[in-house]
């Protein structure tokens, strides 16, 4: 049994932010925190004061978590980032809104006094002669992860306890880690109920004010009932000062956010589910109706669709059923489908199914087959326009020293760019049918030859399989490159206009129809003939794609197999490895290409060396971020491995922002998540001149002075199947569905009378016809998994009520 966090982050856009360059605009990007933890940065929108990013993160967080905040930031190429405003969302406010939140939100000005974060450990004691407490005893052991508040990366905590009107204090230099170790005695008194033991800690400054870094308190009456156990002791979390409310308008944020909490069980708690979504795929093929798909697919709504179907393809993948799943519901679509012309253009189950299993299945076949003309694209950076109402002289330049460009010299040569770009794709298109995945291949070919069986006409086939190919998956990469992974950042105004002409001529040739287009957008026709080109090639790429077979020669059924799954990550970074954490040299990294398998890490000096250093990955004991003073770098992390503490070496990567260094956290944490020999606390500092520069601690077998944080990473499309997870997401949906349709039948059947049923019965046949064996199984599968999950939840509950009654004793 685990319990998985998800937070589902949209970043839209923001409207009426404030001016911060001279230039009388700004340049807003957004950093996205989870606990004070950055790990996401969006790209920047240069110039505007309502930027549109559009970009969408999936996160697993530890159940843990208490804040998300966005900060919106403003770019300086020479001086230190500005900052605009903040977003901030408590683990609270999210799950009070299973359904999310959707919406804008106002920028609040960046309190000092707010932005706390940390944790203290502290152990308080009542002494006494007897049984009669006197004395209060607060001893403050260490704390971690403090903000920092100096140029030097660290801060100067000292800590300040207050009871009864009498203080103490004690400072530590240069640390986020600080260890005090130092008790601080109070005389008790216990009239005073309402009175509070307050722990402050401060960054010390020799000539400016001092910052604030987090307090708890305690309130001695919750203090007077530790008199039978006579000590507490426990890490707290720091808490801010009172906030103070902004002032001026900062503008706002439009945000989509969703927490979803699921706590996943044991795989055979979910193999009967399994097995009856593997029956009703199997009777499909036997001739009988596929009652559950049916019953899934009438109950989908355009909210949860896309959702239902990713968790569907990424299960009937793990089952080696994907092709016959789709065929299930290509027929399903097709039963449903009078007018040819409209064939799989709906947000359908089938539809969205089938986008989602291009995305899994195929996304390396699209970044071979699109990464080359993407990245000439962006290299080139040509002015390209065909609309004559939009072209602009300025943009375009000049083509010699002392003639500018007209506007007819601007779409003859946007007309060539454009044709070359689109001769470069056809040609790949054509030559990829080699290596396209086998699973892609087989998929359509059952949709073609389902259009062939439901409409006879030839050009319907060549339809069906372009609406999903090029309207679905080519199309729409081409346009955002940055969704699709082909690029790390969004395309800038001119590099976009390029694309969407691109991706334009690509959705006329997948429509099989240049006339449309052409009477839509007559400024199109001097695509025209390669365009007519590219259709008759399309098609003949098609017939070669959909006439592949099982029979088909081993080594190409080997290039052509299945990626997904595999967890595999690579790329030039900047590398440092030490052996017991010895010092650095002055400059230790070098440049190196690193790989991530299944089962080792490795790298070599450049990509196809032969000469490579391994890591296995089960010998990873850590993989953290490092501090930003050890190395003048904040994205650098480490790589602990070995078999124990005293053979372990740490291997230090730098990379070059703040999402390459989380993609890379995340795709390690997620490869070793199942091993065993994890370390639970680390150093983020490095052991240099005989101690830590974290907490000053000599020893170097000191077992660190942070928290690991194994659970936060971010969802990728390379990332392996998790057949449990997509099994419990089903049975929540059906469980959810099945409650819903029985209490709207009971609800409406009163007022309406037997109409309903006989409604009821077209929505759920197999909810209403006695003879269907599978509809009383599966009622009986999903009460099982309800009462399964009830008795964890009692569970738990049980559990956290001892603790509870444990500190109130």
């Amino acid at each position: 049994m685990a319990k998985r966090s998800t937070l589902f982050i949209r970043i839209v856009e923001a409207k009426n932010l404030p001016i911060k360059d001279i230039t009388g605009s700004s340049d807003p990007y957004c950093i996205v925190r989870i606990d004070n933890e950055a790990i996401i940065r969006t790209a920047t929108i240069w110039k505007t004061l309502s930027p549109f990013w559009g970009e969408e993160y999936n996160v697993h967080l530890p159940p843990s978590f208490h804040t998300m905040s966005l900060h919106v930031m403003d770019e300086d190429s020479l001086s230190r980032d500005d900052v605009i405003g903040k977003v901030s969302i408590s683990k609270e406010a999210l799950t009070a809104k299973p359904q999310g939140l959707d919406g804008w939100l106002n920028l609040t000005e960046i309190d000092p006094d707010e932005e706390v974060q940390g944790e203290i450990h502290l152990q308080i004691s009542l002494l006494g002669d007897g049984d009669i407490p006197c004395k209060l005893r607060c001893r403050v052991l260490e704390a971690r992860d403090l903000a920092k508040k100096d140029r030097n990366g660290a801060s100067d905590p000292f800590v300040r306890v207050r009871y009864n009107g009498k203080s103490h204090e004690s400072v530590v230099k240069k640390s986020c880690y600080p260890r005090w170790n130092e008790s601080f005695e109070f005389e008790l008194d216990e009239t005073l109920a309402d009175s509070l033991l307050s722990v402050e800690v401060w960054d010390w400054d020799l000539v400016s004010k001092n910052d604030f870094l987090g307090k708890v308190q305690f309130i001695t009456d919750v203090i007077l009932k530790l008199q039978s156990a006579q000590q507490e002791e426990g890490w707290f979390r720091l808490g801010p000062d009172k906030p103070k409310h902004s002032q001026g308008t900062l503008g706002s944020l439009r945000l989509q956010l969703r927490l979803r909490d699921e706590t996943v069980l044991l795989s055979s708690h979910y193999q009967p589910l399994t097995e009856l979504l593997r029956q009703s795929v199997g009777t499909h093929l036997n001739g009988n109706r596929p009652d559950l798909i049916m019953l899934i697919d009438e109950t989908t709504t355009s909210e949860n669709r896309q959702e239902v179907a990713n968790n569907l393809v990424k299960l009937f993948l793990g089952q080696g059923l994907i092709k016959e799943f789709l065929d299930v519901l290509f027929k399903l679509e097709l039963e449903k489908t009078t007018e040819p012309n409209t064939i799989f253009r709906s947000n359908s189950l089938a539809s969205k199914s089938m986008e989602s299993f291009l995305k899994v299945a195929g996304m390396q076949y699209l970044h071979r087959l699109l990464g080359p003309i993407i990245n000439r694209i962006f290299e080139e950076k040509k002015y390209v326009e065909l609309d004559p109402n939009k072209v602009e002289l300025k943009e375009a330049g000049c083509t010699g020293l002392h003639r500018l460009h007209t506007e007819a010299d601007v779409i003859q040569q946007s007309s060539s760019l454009l044709q070359s770009y689109l001769s470069e794709l056809l040609t790949a298109i054509l030559q990829s049918a080699s290596y396209c995945p086998l699973l892609l291949c087989q998929a359509f070919q059952q949709l073609y030859h389902r259009v062939q069986a439901r409409f006879p006409d030839p050009e319907y086939r060549f339809i069906a399989v372009t609406s999903f190919l090029c309207l679905r998956f080519i199309s729409p990469a081409i346009m955002s490159p940055k969704l699709f992974h082909l690029r790390d950042k969004h395309a800038d105004a001119r590099t976009s206009r390029t694309l969407l002409l691109l991706a334009k001529a690509v959705q006329t040739i997948g429509n099989l129809d240049t006339l449309v287009c052409c009477s839509k957008e007559p400024w199109m026709v001097p695509l025209q003939p390669t365009i007519q080109q590219g259709i008759a090639q399309l098609k003949d790429f098609i017939i070669r794609l959909v006439s592949c077979h099982d029979s088909e020669d081993l080594g190409i059924q080997t290039r052509m197999s299945l990626q997904c799954g595999t967890m595999e990550k690579e790329g030039f970074l900047f590398l440092h490895k030490t052996k017991d954490k010895c010092m650095p040299m002055t400059s230790p990294f070098k440049k190196y290409y690193v790989t991530l398998s299944k089962d080792t890490l490795s790298y070599s000096r450049t990509q196809h060396s032969k000469k490579r250093s391994f890591i296995s990955l089960p010998k990873i004991r850590a993989v953290e971020k490092v501090e930003e003073k050890c190395f003048g770098s904040a994205n650098v992390m480490q790589i602990i491995s070995g078999e124990d503490f005293c053979q372990q070496e740490t291997l230090y990567l730098d990379c070059k922002s703040v999402n390459e260094l989380n993609q890379w956290l995340s795709a390690l944490r997620k490869a070793c998540s199942h091993n065993t020999n994890t370390m639970s606390s680390y150093h983020p500092g490095i052991y240099k001149a005989d101690r830590w520069s974290c907490c000053h601690q000599k020893e170097k077998t000191d077992p660190g002075c942070d928290k690991t944080r194994h659970g936060v990473t971010l969802q990728e499309w390379y990332d392996p199947l998790d057949p449990d997870l997509e099994a419990q997401l089903i049975y929540r949906h059906l469980s959810s569905s099945v409650k819903q349709l029985f209490t709207f039948s009971s609800l409406l059947y009163s007022n309406h009378g037997s109409w309903f049923l006989y409604l009821i019965s077209r929505i759920c046949f197999c909810l209403t016809d006695p003879k269907v064996d599978g509809v009383t199984r599966l009622f009986e599968i999903l009460q099982d998994l309800q009462d399964t999950h009830a008795a964890v939840e009692e569970k738990e509950r049980l559990k956290n009520k001892n603790v509870f009654l444990e500190l109130q004793t």
